[in-house]
């Protein structure tokens, strides 16, 4: 491939990735063995993070990130751009064993995230048009309502107070973004939108300079104790971190643990003036609705609206291809519901369709962990919602590696152990159906204006939440 060929095909995977002005042509592989204190799978946010976070404490540390493609080629250039205060984990699982002040801990620790992450750009002059304008949910048909209700009650049930969220009305709700069809809604001020491609390439840069090394283009093949066998050659270290959440799923010594399921997402091309004037959406809220297929939306700093969500298929044998990054179907589905809510934007144009895998463990939950040698860390499962949780596990993780008690190692999710998924075909039947319960129950709630409880139940019981 040229490196013409090459950078178009990463210029593809996204509105993000795109958009950069800066050259997507790959950095040096690594073509020797080699030793470092520190060696990261994976040059997304949560490798990133960690080597920034090691190299801010520790610029003694050897540390190496190893990258099969380019920095943010994976989820970190390719997501919703939502730095949220959203936390994949069931908070009555986490009570249980570490208490109200766990879930309370667990929740301002995401909260000091997207501080962090504001604070970094800032710090290391990246501009990921950072803007923190929190995230509206509207809610548009009754059992919508329910749920919108019982998501803010369950904040009330922790001790979350209206500083974290608010129900509001539907004057409130167009006051913020007028979205078609919204009777009520919520807010909270818990999240910042970015450009998450932007955020990635200066992290990358930000690693550097302060003296760890990424080498692109080298694929991780196998793990052994204390090294990484890449394409490049053998990489011995002291730990090792698994950073590379859907793609974990490919190295063999890690196949169940993790299971990839697709997330895609359009983007229109810029919009008037007159468009944004009907609409509102001038502080730079993410936007969803209650449904239970989830979509998640942003007003990009260059005017577009990029809109995402839930529905592609799982493969067989959580298998991971460029082509799966493309559902004519989900694209259909996406650009439906974004007139649904927006029809003033029919006649506007889709400029970018893409998508790609995020990591899903067994029972919907993330963690972050280290062997008791900390010859071997890990950290991910963060089911969409990673921009901010990978800043939490690379600052988390950098406390493990080097020994330092802290807060942050004190918290729920230190060391958490999802069991392994099926083996095929349980896997693939049990993902696809839940798939399929999830798209009946919203056609159905559309349909009929009632809730799908029996449904809702059985697809609850499957997540754990």
């Amino acid at each position: 491939m040229t490196g013409s060929a090459s950078t178009d095909r990463y210029r593809s995977r996204s509105l993000w990735l795109d958009g950069l002005t800066e050259s997507l042509s790959p950095r040096d592989a690594l073509n020797t063995n080699t030793a470092v204190d520190v060696a990261i799978i994976g040059g997304g946010f949560t490798g990133l993070w960690t080597a920034y976070s090691l190299l801010l404490k520790h610029p003694e540390l050897r540390v190496a990130i190893i990258e099969k493609e380019i920095v943010g080629f994976g989820a970190s250039g390719r997501n919703g751009g939502w730095a949220s205060a959203l936390f994949a984990g069931s908070r009555e699982a986490m009570a249980t064993t570490h208490g109200v002040d766990g879930v309370l801990r667990m929740h301002q620790a995401m909260i000091e995230s997207i501080d962090d992450i504001e604070r970094t750009c800032i710090d290391e002059g990246i501009d990921a048009s950072f803007l923190r304008g929190g995230t509206l949910t509207v809610s548009r048909s009754p059992s919508q309502d329910a749920r919108t209700i019982a998501s803010v009650g369950d904040d009330r049930f922790w001790g979350l107070g209206d500083q974290h969220s608010r129900l509001l009305t539907k004057s409130q709700c167009d006051a913020r973004i007028k979205v078609a069809g919204t009777r009520e809604g919520a807010f909270t001020p818990n999240c910042a939108r970015i450009n998450p491609a932007a955020l990635a390439r200066g992290l990358a840069k930000a690693v550097e300079k302060l003296g760890g090394r990424v080498f692109e283009q080298t694929d991780a093949l196998s793990l052994r104790p204390g090294s990484v066998i890449t394409s490049g050659g053998k990489i011995s270290a002291e730990t090792i971190v698994i950073a590379n959440e859907a793609w974990s799923s490919q190295i063999p010594e890690r196949k169940r643990s993790i299971v990839p399921i697709y997330s895609l997402m359009i983007a229109t091309e810029p919009l008037s003036k007159d468009f944004w004037s009907q609409i509102g959406w001038r502080n730079g809220e993410t936007l969803t609705d209650a449904r239970r297929m989830i979509i998640y939306a942003q007003r990009t700093a260059d005017d577009r609206i990029a809109f995402g969500g839930r529905g592609a298929p799982y493969h067989f044998g959580s298998r991971i291809k460029d082509s799966y990054d493309s559902d004519s179907r989900t694209f259909r589905l996406l650009e439906k519901a974004l007139i649904e809510m927006f029809p003033s934007a029919s006649d506007a144009a889709i400029t970018h369709r893409w998508g790609g895998p995020l990591g899903v463990a067994r029972d919907w939950e993330s963690s972050v962990g280290i062997t008791e040698n900390r010859s071997l860390a890990w950290a991910g499962g963060y089911i969409g919602d990673g921009v901010t949780t990978t800043n939490l596990a690379g600052r988390t993780l950098a406390d493990l590696i080097t020994g330092d008690s802290s807060p942050l190692t004190d918290l729920p999710w230190v060391g958490h152990k999802s069991k392994k998924w099926e083996v095929e075909p349980l896997r693939w039947l049990g993902i696809r159906a839940m798939g399929g319960l999830t798209r009946s129950i919203d056609a159905t709630e559309a349909r009929t204006k009632r809730s799908a409880r029996l449904r809702n139940r059985i697809l609850d019981s499957f997540t754990g939440h």
